[in-house]
């Protein structure tokens, strides 16, 4: 009998968004997957867990899978988190899926925290139909995927580093126009949870107006 697949979210911040149901399957697997040893070490001191953590990132997902594959074949059960959020979302997690789904295997993903359904839910813009586009291209097909977005009358949701906020808030009112109504909720559960929202300019002024720190996500609708 081949074994389960858990996607497990973890905080995005403050540590009490973890669930009852995800501390209890973690301390039941036989292993957990993670993007980086020591940031969830952190994490499963706190709640007390002692289970083996296995590296699995962008870099190495690749060459694991099939081992994980293999893994849940023997009848292990096993535990995927990442850094912070629903593994998947813009993180690894999406080819052990797939793989799992073409071997049909067991795989169940327990609700819980991710960074852009609170920034949606407190933007103020609409929420009846949205796109989560997650990051956007570095460089190559960056344009082209802006002018895309540009189209959408749907609200887009997108993630963003602080290093590249106003470069990105510039394109976004380049492609979108200056009608545009963007909410920016950086550090979301933390200390320092911040929403801004307003135009486009007025979150241009913002933005360059400090150095903004943390992940951040974009809530953007330009009203077609």
């Amino acid at each position: 009998m081949s074994g389960i697949l858990y996607f497990v979210p973890t905080p995005v911040g403050n540590l009490e968004d973890m669930t009852f149901r995800a501390v209890k399957v973690l301390k039941e697997v036989d292993y957990i997957l993670c993007e980086d040893t020591r940031t969830s070490g952190v994490l499963l001191k706190h709640y007390e867990i002692s289970k083996p953590l296995k590296s699995y990132h962008l870099h190495n997902e690749h060459q694991t899978t099939d081992k994980v594959v293999q893994d849940l074949e023997n009848g292990q059960n096993i535990a995927i988190i990442t850094d912070a959020g629903t593994p998947g979302i813009s993180d690894p997690g999406y080819l052990l899926a797939k793989a799992c789904a073409d071997k049909n295997l067991e795989m169940t993903c327990l609700p819980g925290a991710t960074a852009f359904v609170p920034a949606l839910v407190v933007s103020g813009l609409p929420t009846n139909e949205f796109l989560f586009a997650g990051f956007l291209p570095q460089k190559k097909g960056r344009q082209t995927k802006l002018k895309q977005l540009a189209e959408e009358k749907k609200t887009i949701v997108l993630y963003e580093s602080p290093h590249k906020i106003n470069t990105t808030l510039e394109q976004i009112k380049e492609f979108f126009g200056e009608e545009t109504k963007v909410s920016l909720s950086r550090e979301i559960s933390k200390k320092f949870e911040e929403t801004k929202r307003g135009t486009i300019n007025e979150l241009i002024e913002f933005s360059k107006s400090k150095t903004l720190k943390g992940e951040i996500v974009l809530i953007v609708n330009n009203g077609l």
